[in-house]
């Protein structure tokens, strides 16, 4: 199957091949996210030495499991080091002898699972590259990780032998709608951009996700059967997701279900007051996790301090599981189906819908056409007090061009109609806005709905700008 989308990722592989120094490329992302699959599509599968690491093997498992990709690749019968650092000079001692005057290319898979504990992995890896590979100008190391807190703290900010040797660094991050769209279009997959966006409600942008996606059913009856049948593949999935990423998978869980029964949204403050989590410092490096694996979100609230700011889940297939999955019970036919219009189905689709939003901000700057403007986007919480109802804004994208627009999302498969009520409620929520922020600058109430507004008298009172689900289509 050819790559979809990934372009900018693409061309800095190309730079890095064609480039007459050493390259050390870390790649790290969701899982699930397509690493491996760039990668091996990219080179064709033809790598001059390609390892990847055993999910549960402890360190001498791992070095014999590196031996064998060893033997298989120069067509050698070493026997297996006692350690990485003879490990790696044995990989160097072949590399040596086949040269071939182009770039050699190393591909080390899922290396966060070969630094087993008390294995000196990142000293066998330290040893390869400051004393050999960074002197040849025709290697190019590639290593990949769906722990991406591992890649981050232990490569990319190392603070020892590997201080500042990652020459690149990649973040593969999901499929955007239009990439999705070119995604399924490449599978022969025929939905409407309603069915697409209902879709990535709730798998988000995730190749393997999509990849489970079959023609000739609609995007109703695949969510069906992937999420809700026993033998459907998203039905088991979230249990394999942190034994996978992280060596203490529960505590990561744990803190993805207080931020979800907690409303979906807190600040560091209240996960401390609400949750099992004792130690600022725990607490500090499992946000971190998670937000550099691509589970949760920190977002700043429009007004307050940089403190002050949200922790919210941002993974599609997380929140449906929690909502849907978890508690679903033995199936039955048309278990999904029948949920279309009831309350949890209308509450969890306007949500999702939000965050679809919030995932497409640089296409949604595009169709505004401030893709240039210099701006920042944040959340707000009305305080409120006994005489005024308290109101919410999810999404504010604050330009210095002396604009706020502030914005009201709309998830229906009808186009959405402004009635005389709702219209006084929207000015009165940026009267409040306007008045608790102390803002000068101008106010527009921008609409982002699926298949636009109702042409009434209201529309035009008091909405400036008027986006739909078309919009977040637009490239990045």
């Amino acid at each position: 199957m050819a790559i979809v989308g990934r372009t900018r990722e693409i061309d800095k592989m190309k730079h890095l091949l064609n480039s007459n120094k050493a390259e050390f490329l870390a790649v790290y992302g969701r899982r699930r996210v397509g690493k491996t699959f760039l990668i091996r599509e990219f080179f064709e599968n033809k790598f001059d030495f390609y390892v990847t690491g055993l999910a549960k093997g402890n360190t001498e498992k791992q070095l014999i499991n590196f031996t064998i990709f060893v033997n298989k690749q120069f067509d050698t019968q070493y026997d297996t080091p006692p350690d990485w650092l003879r490990g790696f000079n044995l990989l160097i001692t072949c590399l040596e002898k086949n040269k071939t005057g182009k770039k050699q290319v190393i591909f080390i898979d899922e290396m966060p699972w070969m630094d087993t504990r008390k294995s000196d992995f990142l000293t066998g890896l330290e040893f390869f590259w400051n004393s050999w590979a960074s002197a040849q100008h025709d290697v190019l190391l590639i290593v990949c990780g769906s722990a991406a807190s591992w890649m981050i703290n232990n490569l990319i900010r190392n603070t020892g032998g590997l201080y500042n040797r990652v020459t690149e660094r990649m973040k593969l991050e999901p499929f955007t709608l239009k990439e999705a769209e070119a995604y399924f279009v490449s599978k022969n997959i025929v939905l409407d951009r309603y069915q697409i966006v209902q879709l990535y409600m709730v798998m988000g942008g995730i190749p393997y996700y999509l990849d489970q996606v079959e023609t000739g059913k609609s995007a109703m009856q695949n969510i069906e059967g992937l999420c809700f049948r026993n033998d459907g593949k998203l039905r088991s999935e979230f249990s394999y997701i942190f034994t996978s990423l992280f060596k203490k998978g529960e505590t990561h869980e744990l803190l993805l279900r207080t931020l979800f029964e907690k409303g979906g949204a807190l600040t560091r403050e209240q996960i401390l007051k609400t949750s099992l989590f004792k130690s600022g410092g725990t607490l500090s490096k499992v946000l971190s996790e998670l937000e550099e694996s691509g589970f949760i979100g920190a977002a700043q609230q429009f007004g307050y301090q940089k403190a002050n700011v949200v922790y919210s889940i941002t993974d599609f297939y997380t929140l449906f599981y929690y909502r849907f999955i978890l508690n679903a019970g033995k199936y039955e036919p048309n278990m999904w189906l029948n949920q279309v219009d009831n309350p949890a189905y209308r509450s969890w689709s306007g949500l999702a819908f939000e965050q679809v939003c919030f995932a497409h901000v640089s296409q949604i700057k595009q169709a505004l056409s401030i893709a240039g403007v210099g701006s920042s986007t944040y959340s707000w919480q009305s305080k409120g007090n006994k005489e005024k109802e308290g109101s919410q804004i999810d999404l504010i994208i604050d330009r210095r061009d002396q604009v706020i627009n502030l914005f009201e999302i709309k998830f229906s498969i009808h186009p959405f109609s402004i009635s005389k009520d709702y219209n006084a409620t929207l000015l009165r929520k940026i009267q409040t806005f306007r008045d608790e922020t102390g803002t000068k600058k101008s106010i527009f109430l921008t609409f982002l709905t699926t298949n636009g507004l109702v042409a009434n008298e209201y529309r035009s009172s008091v909405v400036q700008n008027e986006l739909t689900l078309n919009d977040l289509f637009r490239e990045g």
